[in-house]
């Protein structure tokens, strides 16, 4: 198969990349050639323009036709509309990547399947991707455009830890200081390693069924957000201290990281993947998260300048734990 990935050295779609260039796939990469923290593997045939830019993209393409085309990182109806207009007749499928935040939030039941309803009032990131979805399906029904949509849920490499603020959380558990956990800590939560991600998502590029579908890419790995600050902890070689603080308290005090709390990780999310496995009956989820968590402190400490506090989410945990802390 000839692939087009636009984007491809993303958290997510560095894996996939590997991935598809070790099972044969003829895979383009189009790109500003911009990122040096995860680089293209030998094999990629790489192309260099800029999506956003109609004449570079024209260019860099130059009458190439794929059998997929994948677009990391589309997050508008324009960006998509842009890309139907670009790969009308030149795709045998166009994947795009929405989010499993689409769902309904907080959901109704639980686990989360695809056809579960899709509204969230509380990020706008997430009802972008469902504006994105309903311009796609439409494209299908009414021109038969191939569009296939895939939903990661929260979705991590060694390189993102699993909090806001990136280091801030670790470096604050390395120094005997407490962590801020929204909630009681106890709402169940899926994280899935890039890899596993790409087991699932690679063999449904050229899939016939995988047309005018969609599919959610997760891990079986549930675990409480406590647990996993606790396997962060472990990995890091302490104990965390944890501090509960409702979400809605989060929110009030810091409007960005109260919109990812309350629009997704406030919630329990579990995902049902049978949809995914009747198509790929192979697939399985091999890394929990407290092997995950080595990796992420194993990179951060290889090299410490990676090692990055946000100072105004630090301050603010302080601020919090210091309200809400008991005994």
């Amino acid at each position: 198969m000839r692939v087009l990935f636009i984007g491809g050295s993303g958290i997510i779609s560095s894996a996939c990349t590997d991935l598809a260039v070790s099972r044969g796939i003829d895979l383009y990469v189009l790109n500003r050639g911009t990122s040096t923290t995860r680089p293209l593997p030998p094999g990629v045939t790489v192309l260099r323009g800029d999506i956003r830019d109609p004449l570079s993209a024209h260019a860099a393409l130059d009458g190439l036709t794929f059998d997929a085309v994948v677009d990391w990182v589309a997050f508008t109806p324009e960006h998509v509309r842009t890309d139907v207009e670009l790969f009308r007749g030149r795709t045998g499928q166009y994947v795009f990547i929405s989010s499993a935040s689409a769902y309904q939030t907080p959901p109704a039941r639980l686990p989360v399947v695809e056809s579960s309803p899709l509204r969230n009032p509380f990020w706008q990131y997430s009802r972008d991707k469902i504006a994105c979805e309903d311009l796609l399906v439409r494209e299908y029904r009414e021109s038969g455009f191939p569009a296939t949509i895939v939903r990661p849920s929260h979705t991590y490499d060694r390189t993102l830890v699993p909090f806001d603020g990136g280091w801030t959380a670790p470096a604050r558990m390395r120094a005997g200081r407490e962590v801020v956990i929204h909630g009681d800590g106890t709402s169940l939560w899926t994280l899935t390693h890039h890899t596993d991600f790409a087991r699932g998502f690679v063999p449904l590029l050229g899939h016939p069924r995988a047309i005018g579908d969609v599919f959610h890419i997760t891990s079986d790995d549930v675990l409480t957000w406590n647990q996993i600050a606790e396997h962060m902890a472990a990995a890091l070689g302490v104990t965390a201290k944890l501090v509960h603080v409702p979400s809605d308290a989060i929110a009030a005090a810091d409007p960005d990281w109260g919109a990812g709390l309350l629009g997704d990780k406030a919630h329990s999310m579990v995902f049902d993947n049978s949809k995914l496995r009747a198509l790929v009956p192979d697939y399985v989820a091999t890394v929990p998260f407290h092997v995950g968590a080595r990796e992420i402190v194993a990179w951060f400490d290889e090299d410490p300048s990676r090692q990055t506090v946000d100072n105004r989410l630090d301050k603010l945990m302080d601020d919090l734990a210091a309200r809400y802390r008991t005994g």
